[in-house]
């Protein structure tokens, strides 16, 4: 396969570093604010909630307008809107001595919703034959972002009060934009790509997609599960008498113990298990940690050994889910049900965070902790009917408008592709003068759509990429 170029491989880890800056702003405050934000002004379990959670009610709501405006506006002016954005609303949260300057600070930063321009950003920047490449490296700074936030927000928390840490968010959001300016480099133009843009009008028809619709709801429940676990888990520390200084090394210890569940089961579901079964063990296995932080006796370890299962079993399914989620999408709507799972995901991190509060408030931490527990295992059924989708193949043709002058021309294209080996699905769109295709490169060959011609005597009428 071919390797990057200098200029792919400066994207790849700028990017890289410019979503770990970024996703601090989830991640650094879920194992310290419902901590901090107990002393503030008008704070209930349900308001901290809601400040844990709210910001990605609108990391939800912005993420595809914010994609639409990078189309029209180009990507790096829309990222440092938003990144200004996202400064701001820490700013006014570390200025606040109320729960609802907090909430109002959360909601600000949440409006800088650039994860879905960041991506885009990275396939303009690549070749098609790279892409795969470029998302599993910034994949791995999401993986990461999130391990180095639940063990660096403890040990902030330790030395500094919330408004420090806002602080200190809103400082790696600035290094974010200097790398924007300074470090990434400028795409030559945006790309039309369905595999990678969100289109609204194929919204509806995913919709009624049974088993994309099977994968939405599982990430949906799994950050509704994370983020409410983690309104829950600090207060659990602190009542096993654990101080708050020390929950960096709970949270540390039991991520680098997870990696004995996480590297068999991915290996596992790559190569033996049907990916249903390997999932409902995971769902199982989260259920099960989550009753255990629940109900386990006061100590250090045997804390340790429930957040080894809690972030081993997450792991697994936090792995899995995008990959599936990209792997069933239709040929020419892969960009938009990324859409689709990315709101999804933060839908349901936003209601994880007002239903953790709104759990402690009415029955502890310890109870809401089991509550959750009971709520994966309603997961169980939905996991158990999922398909492993065969290991295909994205591939977009770029087709010269010699070849698409009618709707018969795009029929009859659609039906010659299908006949090509190792083709397993297509979708020819006249609009965009492009075909989307599923292969299974194991037969395929790019050299075999090459045969169609357009009658004239020039070269081939199709430019593949993919």
């Amino acid at each position: 396969m071919p390797a990057f170029t200098p200029v792919e491989r400066r994207a790849a880890f700028s990017l890289s570093f410019l979503y770990i800056t970024r996703m601090m702003g989830l991640f650094l405050l879920l194992p310290v604010l419902s901590v901090l934000a107990r002393d503030l002004n008008g704070a209930t379990p349900l308001l901290i909630g809601l400040a844990v959670g709210i910001y990605a009610l609108f990391q939800a709501l912005l993420q595809i307008p914010f994609g639409l405006l990078s189309d029209r506006f180009g990507r790096k002016p829309v990222i440092l809107a938003g990144l200004a954005i996202f400064i701001l609303g820490s700013l006014v949260a570390a200025a606040s001595d109320s729960i609802w300057g907090i909430i109002i600070g959360r909601a600000m930063q949440g409006g800088g919703a650039i994860s879905a321009v960041i991506m885009a950003l990275a396939a303009d920047l690549t070749r098609d034959s790279q892409r795969t490449k470029i998302m599993a490296v910034i994949g791995i700074s999401i993986g990461l972002s999130f391990i180095l936030s639940i063990v660096l927000g403890p040990l902030l928390m330790a030395r500094y009060d919330l408004a420090g840490i806002f602080y200190f968010i809103a400082v790696s959001g600035g290094i974010a934009a200097l790398l924007v300016l300074y470090v990434v480099p400028n795409p030559v133009s945006s790309s039309n790509d369905r595999n990678i843009s969100v289109v609204l009008n194929d919204i509806p028809g995913l919709l009624q997609h049974p088993e994309l619709l099977r994968i939405d709801f599982g990430i949906f429940l799994l950050h509704l599960l994370l983020t409410a676990a983690f309104v829950c888990i600090p207060l659990k520390l602190l009542g096993s008498g654990i101080e708050a200084e020390s929950h960096w090394m709970v949270y540390l210890v039991g991520a680098v113990g997870s990696l004995a569940i996480v590297l068999p089961m991915v290996g596992v579901a790559e190569r033996k298990l049907p990916v249903n079964v390997v999932l409902a063990v995971s769902v199982v296995g989260l259920a099960i940690a989550l009753f255990a932080v629940g109900i386990t006796p006061d100590g250090f370890w045997p804390l340790v050994v429930c957040m080894v299962l809690f972030f081993g079993f997450l792991s697994v399914l936090e792995s899995m889910l995008p990959s599936l989620a990209s792997r069933t999408a239709p040929a020419s709507l892969r960009g938009t049900a990324m859409g689709v799972y990315s709101s999804s995901q933060f839908f349901g991190a936003f209601i994880g965070g007002v239903a953790g509060g709104w759990l402690i408030g009415k029955t502890g931490d310890s109870i809401a902790l089991v509550v959750l527990g009971a709520v994966c295992l309603l997961w169980l059924p939905v996991v158990w009917r999922m398909q492993s989708p065969r290991r295909l193949s994205n591939i977009r043709l770029e087709i010269r408008e010699t070849l698409l002058r009618s709707e018969a021309d795009i029929s009859d294209l659609g039906e010659k592709l299908a006949s090509v080996a190792g083709v397993a699905e297509v979708s020819v769109r006249g609009a965009e003068q492009a075909a989307y295709l599923k292969v299974d490169r194991q037969v395929f060959d790019h050299d075999d759509v090459r045969q169609f011609k357009a009658g004239r005597q020039k070269g081939s009428d199709f430019v593949t990429s993919g």
